[in-house]
Order: C-alpha cells, then sequence, then structure tokens
C-alpha cells in the first residue's frame, strides 16, 4: 500500500513537471484554453446557481431553528449565515459538487483519448501531450472555479435573504443589517485561497488518473470513480488543513 502511493505520488509530480516546456503552437494551446474555461466555467454554471441558492435558503432556515432564544437579535441569523456560507459551505461544497461534474469530465475525456490511442498519435507528432492536453484544463480551472465559488457566496447569501423573509423569519433591513455586523475582510481571502488550492486538486488529480489508464472503457469508468473519490477526500483534507493554518 505504501510503496503505490509513493508510486502514483512519484508520477504525479512527473506529470506537473512534464506540463513545463515551451509550447509549439501558442495559438493551438490558447484555443484549448479558452475551450476548456467555457466547459469548465460555463458548463458548471447552472449547477452552482441551483446549490447556492438552496444551500443559503436552508442554512437561514437551520440557523433560525436553533436559535430560538429571545435575547439572541435576529440579525444575528444573518451574520452566522454570511460566516457560514463564505468561510464553508461556497468554497467546499460546490468545490465537491466541481469534482464529480469536472473531475468526471476530465478523467474519461483523456481515459479515452487514451485507450483510443489518439495520445500516442500526438506524441509521435511531436507534440507535448501533458502540455497540450493537461496544462489548459489547469489554468482553465485556476479561472474559472475561483469566479463559480464567488458567484456561488453571493447567491447564497442572496438565497438565504429571501428565504428568510419569504419565511417570515427576519425582514430584509434585519438581515443586511447581520451581514454588515462584524464582518471580516480576510473571510473572503481564506475562501478565495480555499478555491484555488481546491481548483488545483480537481484539475490534476483526475488529469493523472485519465492520463495514464491502461485497458478499455471499463477501466475509463474505473479511473473516472476512482479520480472522483480521491479528489473528494483531498479537498476535505485540505479543508482541514487550511482551517487549521490560516484561521
Amino acid at each position: 500500500m505504501e510503496f503505490r502511493f509513493f508510486h502514483h505520488f512519484g508520477s504525479y509530480l512527473l506529470m506537473l513537471k512534464g506540463m513545463f516546456s515551451r509550447p509549439e503552437n501558442m495559438k493551438m494551446y490558447w484555443k484549448e484554453f479558452m475551450l476548456q474555461c467555457v466547459d469548465i466555467g460555463i458548463g458548471s454554471l447552472g449547477i452552482v446557481l441551483i446549490i447556492s441558492i438552496f444551500m443559503g435558503g436552508v442554512t437561514t432556515l437551520q440557523i433560525s431553528y436553533q436559535l430560538v432564544s429571545p435575547i439572541i437579535p435576529k440579525a444575528t441569523i444573518a451574520q452566522v449565515v454570511r460566516d457560514t456560507i463564505i468561510l464553508e459551505f461556497a468554497p467546499t461544497l460546490t468545490c465537491i459538487v466541481l469534482a464529480g461534474v469536472v473531475g468526471s469530465k476530465i478523467a474519461s475525456e483523456l481515459g479515452n483519448m487514451r485507450v483510443s490511442e489518439q495520445i500516442d498519435a500526438l506524441e509521435i507528432m511531436g507534440i507535448n501531450t501533458k502540455g497540450y492536453l493537461i496544462g489548459p484544463k489547469i489554468l482553465a480551472s485556476l479561472i474559472m472555479i475561483p469566479c463559480l465559488i464567488a458567484i456561488a457566496g453571493f447567491l447564497g447569501i442572496w438565497g438565504g435573504l429571501e428565504a428568510g423573509e419569504l419565511g417570515g423569519i427576519l425582514s430584509r433591513e434585519e438581515f443586511l443589517q447581520g451581514l454588515r455586523q462584524e464582518f471580516k475582510a480576510y473571510n473572503i481571502f481564506f475562501a478565495l485561497f480555499k478555491s484555488f488550492v481546491f481548483a488545483f486538486i480537481i484539475s490534476t488529480v483526475p488529469s493523472y488518473y485519465g492520463y495514464n489508464v491502461q485497458g478499455g472503457a471499463l477501466e475509463i469508468g474505473k479511473a473516472s470513480t476512482t479520480a472522483v473519490v480521491v479528489t473528494c477526500v483531498l479537498i476535505l483534507f485540505m479543508d482541514y488543513l487550511l482551517a487549521a493554518i490560516l484561521l
């Protein structure tokens, strides 16, 4: 088990190292990068919108259910919703969903190219396949996933506001007052820093499993499943580690 871990970790680092070479055709790389931005960013926008709004609404309802004391002002509900969404739900929950959406797509796409020998054909043509196929995916993820998380945070808070108002829990003025009180800008920095770390994991781990697939269609399915599971575990581990170090 230990040897397998070191084997995979070493191969993963070598894959990352292999990406750093001068692009053969910058126009070709740029086109691939823009395609990945559309795929990863615009392609995942719908699911992020749905998750974020309901996540904010449910958070408001559950916090109001627990804060029943008349001593605690209602604006505190909004304050807790704000910090919970910014610090945890928007970055972590969104990235776990994106690990399934984006991660499985990356792993299956590269796995299919490996099995159908398209990667071998590109290498024979003298193209650095790691740089051409994996590099744009990582760069696109590092740009688009933090943007998606920023949108998720905004919509989560908006969903909480609407749920609070429609459910008669607290008024819009009380919610906005709670949003402003004791706000720490550092929480935004922490959430965005986490989003870059998670974006790197979401793009590189499935790329590794997809790029190194051996076999046929069955192995592609196994590689996609393993990639998503490993990515989710790493996201949760890094979530704990970053919270322990930075908070």
